[in-house]
């Protein structure tokens, strides 16, 4: 019997946190083996580690384990596996919003919910891409279906999910506006946003109109709802806060529009789209933290202060 540490926690704050040893998975039919090298720490890790997020999907009557970013290498292959085998180099997001379980050292994954890293792409720049990543690809792709000439507005673009979403869209020839505060406007002609609006300052609806699709990352201040001014009769209103942020039909139907939500799923063309992006340098992946996965506690009280705008990531070593 296998063991490996991996990292505990019940719910609370980054104290309740701990290294423990546990048997190690065995991947099942269609599964691989991969063993972890980076792994990406998002803000809906410390929401689920406090008891929001997705805490009600774990199981707190055994050892609960936090993580859904991971790069690594394939250990094994489980029965039916064609697109992997051991030693490739993988990362992804499997299972959510169900535990993948990817702070330790090993995890098991369905093989179609990874993706290959590509060459020249390291281990922690690959851990920190795919929730954040295929949040934005399955918005400004799959959901608005922003393309060559599209114009579309995005809300908090300086964000995790906002940074790659302005770069696919900007990759697929699309114009875009952005809102974000004051200090984070810098971050905006960083990423190429043709229309950087200051969110303290203008009025984005007056700024921005006649727009394809409207990206909200905020869901505060009456954002939804404000954006339908922004759109053109037939575009399309995204906001990921919650479903209750979505405007009631009689805010949409009006102007013509239509408005939504949406949770990340796994998905291995979108993540393989993502890949191609960072082989070909069309993704620029800002790492504002690395450090050992025994020290992940600290990386989510880094990540709720709220003191940066780069990914955080925790590293493996032999």
């Amino acid at each position: 019997m296998a063991i490996m540490n991996a990292v505990t926690f019940t719910k609370g704050g980054p104290e309740h946190m701990a290294t423990e040893q546990m048997v190690r998975p065995e991947p099942g039919p269609t599964e691989v083996l991969v063993r972890v090298t980076a792994v990406g720490v998002n803000s809906i890790d410390w929401k689920t580690r406090s008891g929001a997020g997705m805490f009600s999907y774990f199981d707190a009557s055994s050892p609960m384990v936090l993580g859904w970013d991971f790069a690594g290498v394939v250990e094994r292959t489980g029965t039916g596996v064609t697109r992997f085998r051991s030693g490739d180099r993988v990362f992804g997001m499997p299972r959510f919003p169900e535990p993948a379980r990817a702070y330790a050292e090993f995890v098991t994954a369905p093989s179609r919910q990874l993706a290959t890293i590509p060459d020249g792409v390291s281990d922690i720049v690959a851990a920190a891409v795919p929730l954040s990543g295929l949040t934005a690809y399955q918005a400004i792709v799959d959901t608005l279906g922003i393309g060559r000439g599209g114009r579309v507005l995005i809300h908090g673009a300086a964000g995790g999910v906002g940074q790659f979403a302005v770069q696919i869209a900007k990759a697929r020839r699309a114009e875009v506006w952005a809102t974000e505060v004051p200090e984070r406007q810098d971050t905006l002609r960083v990423l190429g946003v043709d229309h950087p609006i200051d969110s303290q300052v203008d009025d984005f609806a007056e700024v921005a109109a006649e727009m394809d699709g409207v990206l909200d990352l905020v869901g505060s201040d009456d954002y939804p709802v404000r954006s339908v001014q922004s759109l053109r009769p037939g575009g399309r209103l995204l906001t990921l806060s919650s479903p209750e942020a979505v405007p009631s039909p009689e805010h949409l139907r009006p102007a013509s529009v239509t408005g939504s939500w949406m949770l990340v799923e796994p998905d291995y063309a979108g993540l393989e789209a993502l890949a191609a992006m960072l082989g070909f340098g069309l993704l620029n992946v800002s790492i504002a933290e690395t450090r050992s996965l025994q020290d992940v506690a600290s990386l989510h009280t880094l990540g709720e202060s709220g003191a940066t705008t780069g990914r955080l990531v925790a590293t493996i070593r032999d």
